[in-house]
């Protein structure tokens, strides 16, 4: 099994991968800074916890706490820390499992739906603005280099484990 050092070279020089090293730092500053929340009024209007919460949610449907944390890679205390004041602005709704009773299921809500769409479509422009001289070709070789980019990390910290908030969708 080839080390660390021995795959180096293959993976590029050692320039490249320090610029992309650098790119990464500065991406995620300046996706800190601005949050990359959106345009408009909807701007940083919902941090990334919940935007990733609530898209899980409508992705795969009603779930619970337990199901919900594994698949965003974080621990069951988070997800309910972060899911209280989505629960309490009526984003989310807890109802009871459909197959037990005494289970409880998170649902988003039809308002939570519709902030969702609301704050989607504000980022969506964001992101349109951003690559405004881009080809929609280049969007597409972006996107998916980003997200296998995202997956590759997500495995890793799986593996080696990140401690706790260290969620593989980048919440």
């Amino acid at each position: 099994m080839p080390t660390t050092s021995d795959t180096a070279p293959q993976l590029g020089t050692a320039e490249v991968l320090d610029a992309l090293q650098h790119q990464v730092a500065v991406f995620a500053r300046r996706a800190e800074q601005t949050r990359l929340g959106g345009l408009g009024q909807v701007r940083n209007s919902m941090d990334r916890a919940a935007y990733l919460l609530l898209n899980r949610l409508e992705q795969e449907g009603p779930m619970g706490v337990k199901a919900l944390a594994a698949g965003m890679g974080i621990d069951s205390s988070t997800v309910t820390r972060q899911v209280a004041p989505l629960v309490d602005s009526g984003l989310v709704t807890r109802a009871s499992h459909p197959e037990d009773g005494r289970a409880v299921v998170l649902q988003l809500s039809p308002r939570g739906l519709a902030r969702l769409a609301e704050v989607r479509s504000s980022r969506q422009e964001l992101m349109a603005v951003l690559t405004e001289d881009w080809s929609q070709e280049e969007r597409e070789q972006f996107t998916g280099l980003l997200e296998r980019f995202n997956s590759r990390v997500s495995g890793m910290v799986s593996q080696f484990g990140g401690g706790p908030g260290a969620a593989p969708e980048g919440s």
